[in-house]
């Protein structure tokens, strides 16, 4: 950040200590940050452990949120200039709906499409500006697939291509039988993409398809991976795109072998009302909690040029553990928290109103911001 801003960061996970350690080390000014959570003894845990992590002089504020308005959360709001939303999706509505009432600019990191579609009816008249869908899945690789159909079209003198394919992996360095996977991030977050639909575009209009309905392989940087249909890291992009792109997916990558042992789990419980619940109740009865984690991701644009040539154009990533002042921090934190704080200085140094969704987003000014762009690395076009 270039100007002092009073950044409320709500949550007090893992993505939260990194949305907290990155805007304390890597902002030009220092900005105050207030750090919001219904247990305040873990708000305050994670505001010490931001303190103790810089290097930098930056005021960090523990505080209580809860779902009811508080005259503590009052002040708060009153003082604040954005709130960074990383509770779980289903919380979002509640946050966002704070963010609207005291015209604070919002940005939330949620795959949830319900929840995204109650905040965008929300927000229609707000006054500041919402960012929603800005981590990493949905987020980063939105962008970045938005970015390659622009160029694609632009470059071939073309206003349609036939597949924009875009690809996310969570990962352990290392993966066991019989789940071949280790949590890196929040296990109901997991079983939600898995269970609850995804869109899709085929021959260029919107469908929903069932998660886990289209597995394959892919080899990316000489290893295989599987990769299969999840929810909400589609984003906008099959709204955005529809009548432009034949086939267009999010798709989830996973070590060989755990595709497999999901579906053996999921058999007689899909349709369940307690679905989710059973799902992440299983897996994390045998699946541990790694601390040791990289990402990859992938993403490409097919098509035919004027001529009838078909082209290709693919970008791949590998992102490891970074540290962060006196903090390493994972890579998970890092990819999920730039694009976060990407789109919180967009908002705060803009006059943005209303919704602003990743289709809308200016690419390659995002991609190659500071915060981004220190992680993910710059984007050559």
């Amino acid at each position: 950040m270039n100007s002092h801003y009073n950044i409320i960061i709500v949550g007090a996970g893992g993505i939260a200590e990194a949305a907290g350690l990155l805007l304390a080390e890597w902002s030009t000014v220092s900005p105050t940050i207030f750090i919001g959570n219904r247990t305040l003894a873990k708000a305050e845990k994670v505001a010490q452990w931001i303190q103790e992590g810089t290097a930098k002089s930056c005021t960090v504020n523990a505080f209580h949120l809860s779902s009811t308005l508080t005259d503590e959360m009052k002040e708060v709001f009153t003082t604040g200039d954005i709130i960074l939303d990383c509770l779980p999706g289903s919380m979002a509505p509640t946050i966002a709906r704070f963010a609207k009432d005291f015209e604070l600019h919002y940005a939330n990191l949620t795959e949830y499409v319900d929840e995204t579609n109650e905040i965008i009816d929300l927000a229609k008249d707000a006054k500041t500006g919402f960012i929603l869908q800005t981590g990493l899945a949905p987020g980063y690789i939105d962008i970045l697939a938005n970015m390659l159909f622009q160029e694609f079209c632009k470059d071939f003198e073309v206003d349609k291509v036939e597949k924009l394919e875009f690809k996310v992996g969570a990962l352990t360095d290392h993966a066991v039988a019989p789940h071949y996977y280790g949590f890196t991030w929040s296990p109901v977050g997991v079983a939600t993409e898995y269970l609850k639909s995804a869109l899709v575009l085929r021959d260029y209009k919107k469908t929903e398809l069932p998660s886990l309905s289209e597995r394959a392989r892919i080899i990316v940087d000489g290893i295989t991976y599987e990769e299969d249909l999840t929810s909400g890291g589609a984003a906008d992009l099959p709204d955005a795109l529809g009548g432009k792109v034949r086939w267009l997916d999010y798709k989830t990558l996973r070590h060989p072998g755990h595709y497999a042992w999901v579906e053996k789990l999921l058999i007689g419980t899909e349709n369940t009302e307690d679905a989710i619940e059973t799902l992440q109740y299983e897996m994390e009865r045998v699946i541990p909690h790694i601390e040791n984690d990289h990402i990859i991701l992938y993403a490409a644009v097919e098509g035919k040029d004027k001529k009838g040539k078909l082209h290709r154009r693919e970008v791949a990533k590998k992102i490891l553990p970074l540290k962060v002042g006196k903090h390493t921090l994972k890579a998970i934190q890092t990819t999920t928290a730039v694009p976060l704080l990407q789109a919180a200085q967009l908002l705060l140094q803009s006059s943005n109103k209303g919704v602003l969704l990743q289709s809308e987003i200016d690419p390659i000014p995002f991609l190659n911001g500071n915060f981004v762009a220190a992680v993910y690395g710059e984007v050559v076009t």
